[in-house]
């Protein structure tokens, strides 16, 4: 199955490019990779010179969605680009799919003509997959973006002048992909790095030095607009025993699936980290200290009742010391009301554990 359906050797000698126009491409693409980390910009960029190069009536990039196995619509410009946004596309469908799936560019000059065009969606028109509009396709240009052998996204032109295309619009459209491929890889490398620098390793959730960014932005949010907030800080009561008994890789376990559960129990809004070793916090925007207690009540209960690793022959019991502050009624600063809940919590480690202790009230629950 050949990639590119139709090129004529008349159109390969054939070039609407100047090389300084081919020179200023190259710049721009170049200057907009290395002087912005925003993606969209990029591939904006990227776009708009394929578009004033190749004049397409439809333009769009999709980007590999790995987890569903399909392709969603980035960026989408033309007649169609309002449909085709809302839409994905299923690895293998459609020339996008195809594209995507095999790695390889897909040139159709004449869709009618082409006996593969029902991959497409449909003969005479291009339907879901590729417009969404029943907008009379004529040629479909198709290129994999890939990085390290690995398919990223496509960029799909709908009803470009195929038959003048010559090898030097063939090499500059591989080349632009390239870029955009580039693009992408480095955007998702900075996304990484960025999660790696907030995040906990083992338990998935924020790490202390995240916590306390987002603490300063909520004291000042708090303030700004007289809303409460609350702290609670969680101690595993006893966690030595694990480690001691099982082994560090089945305590690592233990607190990735205590920090899953503890996350289940809260709001889109709130926020759940690991705050070192056993010990967690749980941020409660908007949220007085009456209804903090209730979810700490909640937190306790649930480790309390939960049988952890019990599919891997362990059935492990948890129980935790917990302390709760509350902005402003405790505590005005970030580092204070850290402080606060954490005196609390020391408060219920050093006397009965497995309790709840609140600031200015002790121990409650």
């Amino acid at each position: 199955m050949k990639a590119v359906e139709s090129l004529s050797s008349e159109a390969a000698a054939y070039s609407h490019i100047s090389r300084t126009e081919e020179l200023r491409i190259f710049h721009d693409v170049a200057k907009a990779l290395t002087s912005s980390l925003n993606l969209d910009q990029v591939l904006q960029t990227i776009l708009e010179k394929m578009a004033t190069l190749f004049r397409p009536e439809t333009w769009s990039l999709l980007i590999v969605d790995e987890q569903k196995n399909d392709l969603y619509f980035a960026i989408a410009i033309g007649d169609s680009a309002g449909k085709l946004k809302a839409g994905r596309q299923q690895m293998g469908e459609g020339v996008a799919g195809w594209v995507a799936q095999h790695g390889e560019p897909l040139i159709v000059s004449d869709q009618q003509a082409n006996p593969r065009f029902p991959l497409a969606g449909g003969a005479g028109s291009i339907s879901a997959p590729e417009s969404g509009s029943g907008t009379k396709t004529r040629s479909i240009i198709c290129l994999p973006l890939k990085s390290k052998d690995k398919v990223l996204g496509v960029i799909q032109l709908i009803n470009c002048r195929v038959e003048e295309f010559s090898d030097r619009e063939l090499f500059l459209l591989h080349a632009l992909c390239d870029y955009a491929a580039i693009a992408i890889d480095n955007a998702r490398s900075v996304e990484r790095i960025q999660e790696l620098t907030i995040t906990d390793e083992v338990t998935g959730l924020f790490n202390a030095r995240h916590l306390y960014k987002v603490l300063e932005s909520e004291v000042y949010r708090s303030q700004r607009f007289g809303y409460q907030f609350s702290v609670i800080f969680i101690d595993l009561d006893r966690f030595k025993r694990v480690n001691d008994s099982h082994g560090h890789q089945v305590g690592s376990r233990l607190l990735a699936e205590i920090g899953f559960r503890i996350k289940e129990q809260l709001r889109l809004i709130d926020y759940a980290f690991r705050y070192g070793g056993d010990e967690f916090v749980v941020l409660l925007p908007q949220t007085d200290k009456s209804a903090a207690l209730v979810v700490a009540k909640r937190l306790k209960e649930t480790l309390r009742t939960e049988r952890f690793l019990a599919t891997e022959g362990y059935d492990l019991a948890v129980e935790c010391s917990i302390g709760i502050a509350s902005f402003p009624e405790d505590a005005r600063t970030a580092n204070d009301i850290i402080l606060r809940a954490d005196e609390q919590m020391y408060l219920v480690k050093n006397t009965s554990r497995n309790a709840i202790a609140m600031a200015q009230f002790g121990i409650v629950g």
